[in-house]
């Protein structure tokens, strides 16, 4: 019988061993009256059920597992000295147990009742983790393994990131009403079950399979799985889960504009609008979807392809017209970077001809790597007041392409129609270095290198070290590994590195300055020539490393952030100086999802957004926001609305648009359609029918 038990326990004889070391104080006077562990008074009933042994039997009950122990051996009473030692260990347990719930709650999100015990911690990371935990502990993998046959009653769904085609080498990308771990567990529709082994088949299995299925109604009321079908399929059992998932309700909260990114290739290099009447068509369709605009690149590549200050905005014009007359918004990106090669790239627009012609004689005008390889994605830094392009500055020819933009298409301006001008600050239009280029060889989740290798930017670095007093430090790390390297294989970026050492600090605070200047000389042009209009800056989400203690491909990329140090505060600051907002890529990545397909990469994409979104509100920054990832599924529109609008926020802070990414035919298609509808809706604060609480 106590064999029995024990299978059905599932704990060995050394298992049982830890367990006693949890027994709490309270149990000890109990402990010494029966002399054994905690887990003694649970025993299997007559019918191979799971009870609880009564008082006045707890004796001969314990009596009884006693004698049948494997190996035959006994038990005998823990001495007074163990049992003090116990003591000490779960007083000191406990005290570790309050401070990571203390922690949970504070910065995790985690809906943890006051009195949780560590069950409630385990449980609660164990659904991020993409686990479904029940109410009676039963825990199995919320991840389809397999799929369903055709004709089949029930239907298998993977976690959003197997639904997704893109690779994950650039992902990168915080819950509501309910805490992280609610949301998971209730994110699939369809769960495997272990198939039962004979014994689970036996009596003594009984009542863990009716805990599970649910038989009783004081079980059917309650329970997740139960009024739903069961099919085998490869040997393994599939429970059918409801189809709607619990969801937090928007009706009435503050509304969220909604626009649409617009495909890269919508204008051609000859700055034509390509397929204007299948274009017009989808714009109707967004318009009946109440989507308040769309954005588009404004590609300096096309625009002044072929000479310096001769602008071409023949195609713009016409899809501009266009949006007008259908009483959409526009929100319009200044792209001064080169597309292809990239994530989600599927055209090609290089830098201007004339720019590339210079950079043929004098490549120091891109980025350079250690290694000396330049990439023309976009110009460096380290020109944005040298006079090398044609006798003009970098400054001077943003600023340029800006002025001309706004007297070209002054009457959107002074119409309305023209509600956003983001602002190109680096590679993919980001505030970043281009720190892993795919072309050199990057792959995800690679630390990156840091790009301070042209002559421009060198000697900016010896001038800092000049003023500094130390000369010999005008040079990058020699020991910060390359593109794929991890950080605990690099001398600089591992546990106590150089990274917070004296040369260290000096390096990164140099590079992380120059990013924040570069931003500022931009945006305070992009401020003066869209003088009255709203302006943004767009942050990268570099969400791997995160947990790591360097955030390695962080540092390479321009952000000093350390775990002891807030490397965003400073680039807020910068941004609320010009009166600019931040825009945020990456808000519908789930940690979970990322750390199941990389996990090795100590990522963490909801703890950047959080850090981040609170480092831009506290200056009272306004933010908007896009999606990292193509989008079609409840559960990644679920997530947008749970950080455009946080939850109980004592200010009632929000995002001030979304833009999604982006229109295609895909996203016409019926399903797929439906969801983006209801997901309109809800960021525009209006009640939805389907609705489930």
């Amino acid at each position: 019988m106590a064999t029995n038990m024990q299978r059905l326990i599932g704990t060995s004889e050394d298992d049982e061993e830890e367990m006693g070391m949890d027994v709490k104080e309270e149990d000890d006077e109990e402990e010494e009256n029966v002399g054994n562990h905690g887990d003694a008074p649970e025993m299997v009933d007559v019918h191979g059920g799971m009870g609880t042994v009564s008082g006045n039997n707890s004796f001969q009950q314990h009596q009884q597992f006693q004698a049948s122990t494997p190996g035959g051996g006994t038990r005998t009473c823990r001495p007074l000295e163990e049992k003090e030692r116990t003591k000490l260990r779960e007083r000191h347990r406990r005290a570790i147990t309050a401070r990571i719930l203390a922690g949970l709650r504070k910065h995790g999100n985690y809906n943890l009742r006051v009195r949780a015990d560590i069950n409630d911690v385990i449980a609660a990371l164990a659904r991020e983790a993409g686990w479904v935990v029940l109410p009676d502990g039963t825990t199995f993998p919320s991840r389809s393994q397999g799929q369903r046959p055709a004709g089949g009653t029930s239907t298998v769904v993977t976690s959003s990131a197997s639904q997704q085609t893109t690779p994950a080498s650039l992902k990168g990308a915080t819950s509501g009403y309910r805490s992280p771990s609610e949301y998971n567990a209730s994110r699939l529709k369809g769960v495997f079950m272990p198939t039962p082994t004979p014994y689970d088949l036996t009596s003594g299995s009984q009542s863990q399979s009716s805990s599970m299925m649910g038989s009783g109604e004081e079980h059917r009321d309650n329970h997740p799985l139960i009024g739903s079908s069961m099919d085998n399929v490869d040997e393994k059992q599939i429970v059918d889960m409801p189809h709607r998932l619990p969801e937090r309700d928007f009706a009435g909260t503050s509304y969220v504009p909604v626009y649409v990114m617009l495909p890269l290739g919508v204008i051609n290099m000859k700055c034509e609008l390509v397929d204007p009447d299948g274009l017009l068509k989808q714009l109707r369709v967004l318009k009946s979807l109440h989507v308040d605009g769309v954005m588009v690149d404004c590609w300096w590549g096309i625009v002044e392809a072929h000479a310096p200050l001769d602008y071409n905005w023949n195609g713009y014009k016409k899809l501009f017209q266009m949006v007008r007359e259908l009483k959409l918004k526009l929100q319009v990106v200044m792209s001064f970077h080169e597309c292809g090669g990239n994530f989600g790239d599927d055209v090609c627009i290089p830098i201007p001809h004339w720019v590339a012609e210079i950079g043929r004689s004098n490549p120091d005008i891109f980025f350079t790597d250690r290694e000396g390889r330049h990439n023309p994605e976009c110009l460096s830094w380290g020109i944005d007041k040298e006079r090398v392009l044609r006798g003009r500055t970098a400054l001077e020819v943003y600023f340029d392409f800006m002025r001309s933009f706004r007297v070209e298409f002054d009457e959107y301006f002074e119409d309305g129609i023209i509600s956003l001008i983001e602002v190109g600050l680096g590679p993919c239009g980001e505030l970043r270095y281009p720190s892993f280029p795919v072309k050199h060889g990057w792959r995800y989740p690679g630390i990156g290198e840091f790009q301070c290798y042209d002559q421009y930017l060198l000697k900016s670095l010896r001038k800092a070290a000049e003023t500094r007093g130390h000369p010999t430090w005008a040079r990058g790390p020699d020991n910060a590994g390359t593109y794929n390297s991890q950080p605990h294989e690099t001398g600089f970026f591992c546990d106590g590195g150089d990274y917070d050492g004296y040369y260290g600090r000096f390096f990164l605070s140099w590079y992380s300055q120059v990013l924040v200047d570069h931003g500022n000389s931009v945006l305070s042009l992009a401020k003066l020539a869209f003088e009255g209009t709203c302006i943004a800056a767009k942050l990268s989400g570099i969400h791997w490393w995160y947990k790591t203690v360097s955030h390695a491909a962080e540092l390479t990329a321009g952000f000093y952030n350390p775990c002891n140090r807030d490397g965003y505060a400073a680039i807020m600051t910068m941004l609320k100086k010009n009166g600019a907002s931040l825009y945020l890529a990456c808000a519908d990545l789930h940690t979970s999802n990322q750390h199941e397909e990389f996990p090795g990469a100590f990522l963490d994409p909801e703890g950047l957004v959080w850090q981040v979104l609170n480092a831009a509100w506290d200056v009272c920054l306004p933010v908007s926001s896009e999606n990292a990832l193509p989008c079609l599924n409840r559960v990644g529109y679920n997530k947008i609305l749970d950080n455009a609008k946080p939850m109980n926020d004592p200010d009632g802070k929000h995002f001030t648009s979304f833009t999604y990414l982006r229109l295609s035919p895909l996203l016409m298609e019926r399903q797929n359609f439906l969801e983006f509808e209801r997901f309109v809706k809800r960021m525009h604060g209006e009640a939805v029918l389907d609705l489930q609480a």
